[in-house]
């Protein structure tokens, strides 16, 4: 008979446990957030007979002001005390999420929408700094679980979404995030510790308005050119102004005496090479996740429910390569594991944008969605780990708000640009009905393809050899 010889596990480890599944429940619910309306689309395009091009506007309502608002959300962590913000995120979320269930029109629930995305701009990269200084020692296991869990959230909501829409309605995918965001806020003050601010540094507002109005005028220009005309006056004013506010950002950043962002945390490790390949990386993520359930319901004729279902394949793989992940890098390396998923998930969008109009699950869906999953996840790790490598605690909540900014402002021009080239394959298209949208679609997919494709040449020339071992 053997005898067990492990040591007992104490009192601090399983609270150190626990914080640690908050921690994740909370990107889970993040990212839950965001998926979690897209096989929602359809239903609510039928609500107020929204277009292709307006029903992009309810992804990025949100992700506005979240990508725009998550450098100052994660200075304000460093500043006033990473605990207390995460506690205002769940609160703000919440209330946005209150707010999306009962909006009685369009403008209200995209309001409703920004201030969801307000709200998750507080929750996602204090919760990320906060992992990153309680768990130093074991930084890639806790990104690693992280990441799985996160992907868990992409899988939950694509599922809840089906069974939701279908069952209860739209509305009723946001009284479940709003019930989430208060387990959150009632959980959080028993297993996160109290935290002292860093230092005495005030927050560049002004730093934050001209990020986040820059970066709001360039996605609207992408957006609205397809319906206005690329040569209209408001998408080129647009373009025009989103690119001089974020020059005058740089400028402001280099003589400010507190910048939102020093930009000197650029040239620590892989810190700039990883923000640059996460942007591209989120352009990829969030317009697959918007154009995959419209391939499948407005061509493919699945219901909501069917269409969660059939995505379980792809945040299963999405959710084992984050888990993966950190022995991946240790073995293989950051730039070696990253040219790897990225090439992955480029080979899975080139075989998606080749899908017919009448493509059949198994033999055209199924392979391309285990490829994006396993690129997705595990090179959503690696980044992550690759931005936080050799940042000092002090500035671990503006380099977790630095590497979520990237990765949501990607994913804003991102879905831009797919909805660009979905709309330009549409129009020049002359046959009608369903084939016009399979085509836009299609090509939606292969512009997807060409961004990981370049993610993937990137990290090959910029992302030193060796990075993220062990």
């Amino acid at each position: 008979m053997k005898t067990d010889i492990r040591p007992p596990v104490t009192t601090a480890q399983q609270t150190g446990a626990l914080a640690l599944a908050l921690l994740a429940f909370v990107q889970f619910l993040v990212v839950l957030n965001t998926s979690i309306v897209n096989v929602a689309l359809d239903a609510i395009a039928a609500q107020w007979r929204m277009s292709a091009s307006g029903l992009s506007w309810v992804i990025n309502a949100y992700l506005l002001p979240f990508g725009g608002l998550l450098l100052m959300g994660g200075r304000l962590g460093d500043l006033l005390g990473r605990r207390r913000v995460l506690l205002a995120g769940g609160v703000i979320l919440g209330v946005g999420s209150l707010a999306a269930t009962v909006a009685w029109s369009e403008p209200v629930l995209l309001a409703a929408r920004a201030l969801q995305g307000a709200g998750a701009a507080l929750l996602a990269p204090t919760a990320l700094a906060i992992t990153v200084v309680m768990f130093a020692a074991q930084r890639q296991r806790a990104l690693g679980i992280v990441g799985a869990v996160s992907g868990l959230g992409g899988a939950a909501g694509v599922l809840f979404s089906g069974v939701l829409t279908q069952t209860l309605g739209w509305r009723s995918i946001f009284a479940l995030t709003a019930a989430l965001a208060l387990v959150t806020v009632a959980v959080t003050p028993s297993l996160v510790p109290r935290d002292v601010p860093v230092g005495d540094r005030r927050l560049d507002v002004t730093g934050g308005l001209l990020a986040t109005l820059g970066v709001s005028a360039l996605v609207y220009a992408l957006s609205s050119g397809p319906r206005a005309g690329w040569g209209a006056p408001v998408p080129v004013a647009a373009l025009a102004g989103g690119v001089a506010l974020l020059v005058v950002f740089v400028a402001w950043q280099r003589r400010a005496a507190d910048p939102l962002v020093r930009l000197g945390i650029l040239r620590i490790g892989s810190v700039g090479p990883a923000n640059a390949l996460m942007l591209l990386l989120g352009a990829v993520w969030i317009g697959l996740f918007f154009y995959l359930p419209l391939l499948q319901q407005q061509v493919l004729g699945y219901g909501p429910l069917a269409t969660g279902l059939s995505q379980l394949p792809l945040a299963g793989a999405t959710v084992a390569a984050s888990w993966l992940a950190p022995r991946v890098a240790a073995r293989s390396g950051g730039r070696t594991s990253l040219v790897g998923a990225l090439a992955t998930l480029a080979a899975g969008l080139a075989w998606l944008g080749a899908a017919s109009s009448n493509a059949s699950f198994v033999a055209d869906l199924l392979g391309p969605m285990l490829l994006i999953g396993a690129g997705l996840g595990l090179a959503f790790v690696v980044l992550t780990t690759l931005g936080l490598t050799g940042v000092d605690p002090a500035e671990s909540g503006l380099a977790s708000g630095l590497v979520n900014t990237t990765r949501q402002v990607g994913g804003g021009l991102g879905l831009a640009l797919l909805t660009a080239a979905a709309s330009i394959a549409a129009t020049r298209n002359g046959q009608g009905g369903v084939e016009v949208l399979a085509e836009g679609f299609r090509w939606a997919f292969r512009t997807g393809f060409v961004i990981a494709a370049l993610a993937a040449l990137t990290a090959l020339f910029t992302v030193p050899a060796g990075t993220a071992r062990r």
